[in-house]
């Protein structure tokens, strides 16, 4: 296997390819765990709010969702008393003080339950995005004893185009029509209170639903209200990471045909899917949790840093969901998915992405530079599991510095390793399900 790297040819920018769903735990007074340190060491630059209110340490059914906040429909929504505050207060001021930027979702989470409270339409539109105003100026403006979290990212709702399940629609319960009403005048109204903002949506639970999106697209171009859509956000579950650049320049493709030329792509809810939400679905929140989840989630970043995507983001960084291969349930110390992200963090402060390439197909490289700094990004992904131990050579073009290699793998953890040096060309034995950080000796 061969990859190959030129530290003095810059392609274009880092992206933020590292952002996640959701925020750290700062430890209770009466308790040690927490993983405020280690989620603030990492450096990551978006937290999205999806799905905040299934977690006790967030402040569980009182946070984040638009009926949380204002729990009875019939008050004011001009009254601040209408609202209650105090719990997504304490959550996004964690985020914020771990220095990650807030990517807020307006809506509410998923409910696989058979009675609804937050994914039934709204009874009056309008109203709707008015409290949501409210919810922005509260947190942006200072609004009723607020903050000024400067918070770019508005999303209008989640996954209203899933698929039934059981008969029962778990995020939307009204019909692709009344979301694309609901759409229209709710980031209407938004934009034109915070014309400086980024309103987007629709959260779009698979790219492969083009009806229901060719509707949502037309809906916006017909409308008279001045609609806008700054960011185009859709999710994706897949075992092969190729399937991000895939489905990134489809999405890039249906934007452009329709018009939307500007409008940012997000994909915003990513994760190692095994073979399907079928029989073999434990196997997946087994691998999430190690080397496999890992290794996928480096190859996905550095996918997504060659493809015309502006944002990513990992689903999720929740404390209390199997989805979450980043932190350990109940210890909340880092898995070996967290040495993943916090590797591509640092790739990503060194702001150039620079040539990279590789010869083989289950071999993922990417890499970044500056004036002082070089490193790069190897992933070795077992796609079918069919793969040994390997020869890796690291070809360095106009090479003029030394290296370190630090390897990520089932045994090691961004631990050093000796390689082989001839000339230009750095060679290391690795197994499948790996990963190598290669960083210039300062």
């Amino acid at each position: 296997m061969k990859a190959t790297i030129d530290f003095c040819n810059v392609v274009g920018k880092m992206k933020p390819m590292h952002a996640v769903n959701n925020g750290p735990r700062k430890a209770p007074i009466e308790q040690k765990c927490g993983n405020f340190e280690t989620y603030k060491d990492a450096k990551i630059p978006y937290a999205r709010t999806h799905d905040a209110s299934f977690c006790a340490a967030y402040g569980g059914e009182h946070t984040v969702d638009v009926h949380a906040i204002f729990p009875d429909f019939s008050k004011n929504p001009y009254d601040e008393n209408s609202y209650d505050f105090t719990l997504t207060d304490e959550y996004l001021q964690t985020i914020v003080d771990a220095g990650t930027q807030v990517y807020y979702r307006l809506g509410s989470k998923i409910e696989h339950w058979s009675k609804k409270y937050g994914t039934i339409v709204p009874a009056d539109f309008h109203k709707w995005a008015v409290i949501c105003e409210h919810i922005i100026r509260h947190y942006n403006e200072g609004w009723a004893n607020g903050f000024h979290f400067n918070i770019i990212y508005w999303e209008i709702w989640n996954e209203a185009d899933g698929v039934a399940m059981n008969g029962d629609h778990p995020n939307w319960s009204g019909t692709a029509e009344e979301y694309y009403e609901f759409y229209v005048e709710s980031a209407s109204h938004l934009k034109k209170r915070f014309p400086h903002l980024k309103i987007g949506g629709p959260a779009l639970s698979y790219l492969g639903n083009r009806e229901w999106l060719a509707g949502f697209l037309n809906a916006i171009k017909q409308s008279d209200k001045n609609v806008p859509l700054d960011f185009f956000s859709w999710h994706s579950y897949p075992n092969d990471p190729m399937k991000v650049k895939e489905r990134a320049e489809q999405a890039r493709e249906i934007l452009d045909e329709a018009g939307f030329t500007k409008t940012e792509t997000h994909l915003n809810e990513i994760n190692y899917l095994k073979s399907g939400w079928g029989d073999k679905f434990d196997e997946t929140i087994d691998e999430i949790g190690g080397i496999r989840g890992a290794v996928f989630h480096s190859c996905i970043m550095a996918v997504g840093q060659k493809s015309s995507l502006d944002m990513l983001m990992y689903y999720d960084a929740r404390l209390n969901t199997g989805f979450n291969g980043l932190f350990a349930p109940y210890t909340y110390r880092p898995l070996k998915g967290y040495y993943a992200l916090k590797s591509f963090s640092r790739l990503y402060e060194l702001k150039n992405e620079v040539m990279s390439e590789s010869n083989d197909k289950d071999l993922y490289v990417v890499a970044s530079s500056d004036t002082n700094k070089q490193m790069a990004i190897i992933s070795f992904y077992n796609a079918d599991f069919a793969r040994a131990e390997e020869k890796l050579n690291i070809e360095i073009k106009n090479k003029d510095r030394k290296y370190n290699l630090f390897l990520l793998d089932a045994d090691n953890t961004l631990a050093p390793i000796s390689y082989q040096e001839d000339g230009n060309v750095l060679s290391v034995s690795i197994k499948p399900d790996s990963v190598v950080v290669v960083e210039s000796v300062d």
